[in-house]
């Protein structure tokens, strides 16, 4: 025997499938209750946890965008005070190379003037050295062309004027043929 055929045999006319009217109604009842129970209590909690939550994300976001524009404005900022950096470092190259160049032309001209008057002098000392040395060489010659001269004529020519006039006229005879011998070449 089947399922069904138990049920009708019991006699009773209740259908098992459709529910009792006070089975539905206490459901109902219970349902409700626990309806107005989420509805008051539940749902204000999950709907300030989603406002909380919701705030702390739109701020963190706010606060990530700040913080990028603060980046941004700080990494552009970086960059202008590097190059900032770099030029005044160009210039500063620059103007060292420049004083550089400067100072090397001072002391060539300090050195090229330092020689030029070392030159001068050693002039004026040679030229000095040179009338010392001809002075020397008229007494010097002036001396043996005296006692040549008194050993040629045989008489002393101790006389000082008549040995001067002697050693200036043999002195000018040698200027005179050294000036014609160098004109001539």
């Amino acid at each position: 025997m089947s399922n069904a055929e138990i049920f009708a045999a019991s006699g009773e006319g209740v259908n098992p499938i459709v529910p009792n009217i006070w089975d539905t109604a206490l459901v109902l009842i219970g349902f409700a209750i626990l309806l107005f129970i989420v509805i008051k209590f539940v749902v204000p909690m999950f709907e300030k946890t989603f406002a909380e939550r919701t705030e702390a994300i739109e701020g963190g976001i706010a606060k990530a965008e700040e913080a990028q524009a603060e980046a941004t404005a700080a990494l552009e900022e970086y960059k202008q005070q590097l190059a900032e950096a770099r030029a005044e470092a160009n210039k500063i190259r620059e103007d060292a190379r420049a004083e550089g160049a400067q100072i090397l032309a001072d002391l060539k001209e300090k050195a090229a003037s330092e020689s030029a008057r070392i030159t001068e002098q050693a002039q004026v000392a040679i030229a000095a050295e040179r009338q010392a040395a001809v002075v020397s060489l008229r007494s010097e010659v002036g001396s043996l062309a005296t006692t040549l001269a008194g050993r040629i004529v045989g008489e002393s020519l101790q006389d000082d004027a008549r040995s001067n006039r002697v050693v200036d006229r043999f002195l000018a005879d040698l200027e005179a043929n050294s000036k014609s011998e160098g004109a001539a070449k």
